[in-house]
């Protein structure tokens, strides 16, 4: 066998790998979407509560003093500059809480998530198809912050231009790759509000949410720099209201690439799942 002919028959497997990872991952998918697809309005106005919160106690009400003293960095006004935060913001936490109850809710109670290991398909597959409902979960809430943030300020390019879309989808699946992880290893619900209060807590309000974080010290900067909802929202604000020449572009790779290590996890506890 020539070495063109092994290259063909190894593109050739590659191929049908990645098409069978593609289904797989759909079926998955839509097993969650129709028990997903009948909750679209709880879904959607359940992670606008919090930042509906911030909005009118920082934005309007904690921002109208601001705005007489100071000029934010990004934005004409302190509200502007926190509306892509509210949306990054109420993406994480309900790509995370959504993905994380749907897999606990599988394991701990209804016990139909030892049927899902018997699928013969891929545990990559298994991964994606969660972390896919997880996007599904934010991306509806999402919607609902920026129909809000559209209202407030009258920029509806600002928040639905693809740099904002596309930033937004790679937090989602940040989150609820997280969310798969955190679901299969917790042993009950009270396991889950530790994580909560530990992790996405903090993050709401460490994550740039209400500051800029490039007007930190150093030393809070690095530790600000290592949470990935602070790629999210500076990218978010940026794509809302700066120029393309001032769009932080390494916020898109580095996403991309804690997805990507997230997933490896994810499909490896698949893997080794015993429920």
């Amino acid at each position: 066998m020539d070495a063109e002919a092994s290259f063909k028959i190894h593109r050739s497997a590659n191929n049908n790998f990645l098409k069978a990872l593609f289904d797989d991952s759909l079926t998955i998918f839509w097993g969650d979407w129709l028990d997903l697809r009948v909750r679209i309005p709880q879904v959607a106005a359940s992670g606008l509560v919090s930042p509906l919160i911030y909005i009118l106690a920082f934005g309007l009400g904690l921002g109208s003093s601001l705005d007489q003293v100071s000029q934010p960095t990004v934005g004409n006004s302190y509200l502007e500059f926190i509306l892509p935060g509210m949306v990054a913001l109420s993406s994480m936490v309900i790509s995370f809480g959504g993905t994380t109850f749907s897999i606990c809710g599988d394991r701990l109670f209804t016990k139909t998530f030892e049927e899902m290991l018997l699928y013969p398909v891929h545990p990559l597959a298994l991964h994606l198809g969660k972390m896919l409902a997880g996007i599904v979960r934010g991306m509806m809430t999402a919607a609902s912050v920026i129909l809000v943030a559209v209202l407030f300020t009258g920029k509806i390019w600002s928040f639905l231009n693809p740099l904002f879309l596309g930033l937004l989808v790679l937090n989602c699946a940040v989150f609820a790759g997280l969310g798969v992880i955190v679901g299969l290893n917790v042993k009950s619900l009270e396991s889950v509000s530790l994580f909560n209060n530990f992790l996405i807590v903090p993050m709401s309000f460490l994550g740039a949410t209400f500051f800029d974080p490039s007007m930190l010290p150093v030393a809070l900067k690095g530790i600000v720099y290592l949470l990935p909802l602070t790629y999210t929202t500076v990218g978010l604000r940026a794509a809302a209201y700066q120029p393309l020449s001032e769009f932080p572009w390494y916020s898109f790779p580095i996403l991309l690439v804690v997805a990507i290590v997230l997933a490896y996890v994810g499909a490896y506890q698949f893997s080794h799942q015993q429920d």
